[in-house]
């Protein structure tokens, strides 16, 4: 698979590091399985990975949470 982004790279089965910002909150979420391009680092998230990324920034920014650095496990 081609990277939709720079055009030239090959998305590989890798892992990667979502960080994500709301307000004041600020959650990154790291070893996320994703596929990865590998010239310009561009990461794809398949459906149910991003649910769980989201629903971990959800609960971050819920509990208030400024920083939060977290390590992905699945489900």
């Amino acid at each position: 698979m081609i990277c939709a982004l720079c055009k030239t790279g090959s998305m590989k089965s890798g892992k990667t590091t979502v960080t994500m910002m709301r307000g004041e909150a600020t959650i990154i979420i790291k070893d996320v399985p994703a596929l990865v391009c590998g010239d310009c680092g561009e990461y794809w998230l398949d459906m149910d990975t991003s649910s769980t990324v989201f629903r971990i920034a959800e609960e971050a920014v819920k509990n208030g949470t400024e920083i939060e650095i977290r390590r992905f496990i699945a489900a």
